[in-house]
């Protein structure tokens, strides 16, 4: 890819494989909370959004989306360390990026501090250069503020970034913000829904993400 001097990545659903956990967790917090079982669509509808905001989509109530949050996180948080794991070939994708002297970071709507624990379990985050978490900059994805930040953090133009994910979200704010884009598609959305927002690119393993910076 030519023009290319620094890459990006979404964290869950990208890098690391925590679609089950995040299900999970929904279940959990929604049936814990409002003793009702949802459609897994439904649940997993703005995946790829911070949580806060997804938890209005189950209630108008500040108190009973702040008991959701809670619910959420408490069991999110208790199994977090024993389930999360990279995706197949990411590790090794990112030494290789890195090592054609790639500058890259994680644009996340995941809190910082859980996001960077997932990344150093995996032992992704020895190749990454900064993480830019939900509670680092106050826009959140679609809108194009954290990925502008985050090319800020790497000291390099939109223009000469790349962003990868695996949400519609992602790829909105890609755009907005000017980097090439990239649709990943083993993440929770089907690729139909990627290819709606018009992503420059559509890979199907990281491998070829990989391979597209050859």
């Amino acid at each position: 890819m030519k023009n290319v001097r620094g890459i990006m990545f979404d964290n869950d659903g990208t890098l690391v494989d925590t679609g089950q956990l995040i299900l999970d967790s929904f279940r959990h917090a929604t049936k814990t909370v409002l003793h009702r079982d949802f459609p897994d669509s439904r649940l997993m509808a703005k995946v790829g959004q911070p949580l806060t905001v997804q938890m209005w989509d189950f209630t108008e109530d500040q108190e009973v989306h702040d008991e959701l949050l809670r619910a959420f996180r408490e069991y999110n948080h208790a199994v977090h360390d024993q389930r999360v794991r990279a995706f197949p070939g990411v590790i090794e994708g990112l030494a290789r990026l890195k090592r054609r002297g790639y500058a890259l970071g994680v644009v996340s709507s995941k809190l910082h501090a859980l996001c960077w624990r997932g990344l150093t379990i995996t032992g992704a985050a020895q190749y990454l250069d900064f993480c830019v978490g939900a509670d680092d900059f106050p826009e959140f994805k679609p809108k194009p503020g954290p990925i502008l930040h985050g090319a800020g953090l790497l000291g390099i133009p939109a223009g000469e970034c790349a962003y990868a994910g695996d949400a519609p979200f992602d790829i909105t704010a890609g755009n907005a913000a000017g980097c090439r884009t990239i649709a990943c598609t083993w993440g929770v959305f089907p690729p139909e829904r990627l290819q709606a927002e018009s992503p420059d690119f559509t890979v199907h393993s990281f491998e070829e993400l990989v391979d597209l910076f050859d």
